[in-house]
């Protein structure tokens, strides 16, 4: 009986020895794994560009360190709430440069219009690319309404050269992007031309109702620009945690 307790003591020992030794492999395994990888975020899935990109789309992975590049994110924070500018395939490294934050690129279901200069009765002379614009529909006999209940995004915003209309000191994407309102106010009052072509991204519905009303030449559209511009991103921006300047608090 002793020698029988004995064997199942050794047994037992040899079993916790070889567990021991492989936990410790295991262990120097993933330590050396940390040091030769680093973590970069991937979708989950297939991003559509223009599909604004959410913390469920994303995960982190791990690539060799000699694969890394600078311009990878690595911060769930950094991409999530961004728009995808090109189609995002799903487990491949994000590159900060696919991503936009101003959603200048239309989203999914939208496409980008560029509105008839003969259905534009005015424009705000104050509206730039990345702001969002208010439609109304304007008539001698009908009464004036207002065409969609929500703002749309303004993809860019032209002269009759084919340039786009900005401060040439400061534009107001660069104001948009270090979230300086004085900037984007003045890139507004000192424009370098008057604004002859508006590109908007609609969806098909919103651009087939505005030709319904506008090709009888009737009615024509008012293009407002909406304060909605620059509190919706500052909004944004605090959901996330970051201050007007764009970093972390």
């Amino acid at each position: 009986m002793r020698r029988g307790r004995s064997l199942w003591l050794s047994l037992t020992a040899a079993m916790l020895s070889a567990a021991l030794v492989y936990g410790l492999y295991v262990l120097q395994r993933d330590q050396l794994e940390q040091q030769e990888t680093i973590a970069v975020i991937v979708p989950k899935r297939f991003i559509a560009a223009g599909e604004r990109l959410q913390r469920s789309d994303l995960e982190l992975s791990r690539l060799p360190v000699a694969a890394y590049t600078s311009d990878m994110v690595s911060e769930l924070g950094m991409a999530s709430g961004m728009e995808a500018a090109m189609p995002l395939g799903k487990g491949e490294a994000l590159l900060a440069w696919k991503l936009n934050e101003h959603y200048l690129h239309p989203r999914t279901g939208e496409s980008t219009f560029q509105i008839p200069k003969e259905y534009i009765r005015s424009i705000s002379n104050g509206i730039r690319a990345g702001d969002r614009v208010l439609l109304y529909a304007s008539g001698a006999e009908e009464e004036s309404l207002r065409i969609f209940p929500e703002s749309v995004v303004v993809a860019s915003v032209k002269s009759s050269a084919n340039v786009e209309v900005d401060s040439l000191e400061q534009s107001h994407l660069m104001s948009l992007a270090e979230g300086n309102k004085d900037g984007m106010y003045v890139a507004r009052r000192d424009a370098n031309a008057m604004i002859e072509y508006v590109n908007l991204n609609l969806t098909e519905a919103q651009w087939l109702q505005i030709d319904r009303l506008c090709k009888g030449g009737s009615v024509k559209v008012v293009i407002a620009y909406s304060p909605e511009s620059y509190d919706r991103i500052k909004d944004e921006r605090e959901a996330e945690g970051k201050g007007e300047n764009g970093e972390r608090e």
